[in-house]
């Protein structure tokens, strides 16, 4: 396993695509941290819902991207770990797939922050 994890070290798009999704996942935690409590009782998160209060969610609710994206996150890491010498260019579309979901959670997140306060 050692190997295995000194090639993925090596390759520099799963690298540069995990370590940019890690510093963007603590990042999204760090501005939940920060603006947890100025939050309302509810928020807007659920957008393709009817209008009314189903579009509304609870305030710890706005967690729920963080924790789905660091799950995925995860997963994907030991997939990569497991799928590498098999298939290196997959495991290169995970890394990218991975930096897509961070990137795209913490956009959520902060724009959701900036239409409640």
């Amino acid at each position: 396993m050692n190997g295995v994890s000194n090639l993925i070290k090596a390759d520099k798009i799963i690298r540069w695509g995990m370590l940019i999704a890690f510093i963007l996942l603590f990042l999204e935690a760090g501005i939940l941290a920060l603006f947890y409590l100025k939050l309302p009782p509810v928020i807007p998160l659920f957008n393709q819902m009817p209008w009314g209060t189903s579009r509304l969610g609870l305030t710890y609710a706005i967690l729920l991207p963080l924790i789905i994206t660091g799950v995925f996150f995860l997963c994907n890491y030991f997939l990569i770990q497991k799928l590498y010498l098999a298939m290196p260019l997959v495991s290169r579309i995970i890394g990218a797939t991975t930096l897509l979901a961070a990137f795209l959670s913490i956009i959520f997140v902060i724009r959701t922050l900036q239409l409640i306060l």
